[in-house]
């Protein structure tokens, strides 16, 4: 089979809300792909020597692990950290200098981007995919299948203190519903709040939070009542332990899958995710590197992770100018 085959295929399945993977299988499928033509520039044709610092989003971190997994396996003496802040923790890291590249799962905010040119740092923003915050429920959850912005927005605004689901629909039975969500340093967090409490920040604070997504798929897992939020990659992974639900933006109840994402149809969910790169960080060999490496292959892995990718000439677009 064509690869091209083969991905038309994986893309579909994963629109019909079925595609299941594993980490170490994208993994595999990754190095595999990069030994052939997806590897870039001078990369390819001596060893880079450093280290480059990443921090950020939970959201985009499915997509940088894998990546830097499989870079560092051909270029073992370049040392690449990522971790796991939150887009907002990322941001104060980024601009401080203690990391030339930040995941994010918003924009950088006003406030953040002036402090980091008091600071020096000069970003440079680059979408890489989009992704479709997905909202889900505990597999045992028998009676929730939708639920429209406006419930949406009952269950977590400021004030609220909804704790059963019949307080949602009086039809619903008498079961606890228990919150979990990402953390105020969460770029999800922030979108989830201005998207459908309609402010960003906003949010009703008795949730069981975490910058980790692992930990909230663990806990909506763990109980019936449960409610969380989170990237649609976590909920691809983990799709067996967890019921995903649509949202209602006043036009019928859609499901975030590839196609409805790439849409827009999935609304207001929808959303861009980003690496930031400091400008000056770009004059440094082992830099560079890793940024073309990324950005050659982010599109075949976004798809992979359950996130959808741009254009091939998105991507070529930004390498150019790169450099």
């Amino acid at each position: 089979m064509l690869y091209s085959q083969k991905r038309n295929q994986e893309v579909e399945t994963v629109a019909m809300g079925k595609y299941l993977t594993t980490r170490q299988q994208l993994r595999a499928f990754l190095l595999l792909a990069l030994t052939g033509a997806l590897w870039v520039g001078c990369t390819a044709e001596r060893p880079l020597a450093g280290g480059v610092h990443i921090d950020g989003s939970s959201t985009v971190y499915p997509i940088t692990e894998a990546i830097v997994e499989n870079f560092q396996a051909a270029q073992p003496s370049l040392q690449v950290a990522v971790g796991v802040s939150g887009t907002g923790g990322g941001f104060k890291k980024f601009c401080s200098g203690e990391a030339e590249i930040a995941d994010a799962s918003r924009q950088m905010k006003a406030s953040e981007l002036e402090r980091c040119r008091d600071n020096g740092v000069d970003p440079i923003e680059l979408s890489i995919a989009l992704d479709g915050l997905s909202v889900v429920v505990n597999p045992a959850n028998d009676f929730v299948s939708c639920l429209s912005v406006d419930e949406l927005k009952k269950i977590w605004e400021p004030g609220s203190s909804i704790d059963s689901w019949n307080q949602v629909r009086s039809e619903w039975p008498d079961v606890r519903l228990s919150l979990f969500g990402p953390g105020t340093d969460s770029g999800s967090f922030d979108y989830f709040t201005r998207a459908i409490v309609g402010e960003e920040d906003a949010s009703r604070p008795d949730f069981a939070a975490s910058e980790d997504d692992n930990v909230l798929v663990h806990g909506v897992s763990g109980e019936r009542g449960a409610l969380g939020y989170f990237g649609h990659a976590y909920y691809v992974e983990s799709a067996d332990l967890l019921k995903l639900v649509s949202v209602d933006a006043g036009e019928g109840c859609v499901l975030p899958t590839a196609v409805t994402i790439a849409s827009g149809e999935y609304r207001p969910l929808t959303r861009p995710l980003f690496v930031y790169i400091d400008r000056a960080a770009l004059e440094r060999e082992e830099v560079v590197g890793f940024v073309k490496y990324y950005l050659a292959n982010v599109g075949a892995l976004a798809s992979e992770v359950g996130y959808v990718p741009f254009s091939s000439e998105h991507y070529e677009e930004i390498l150019s100018e790169i450099g």
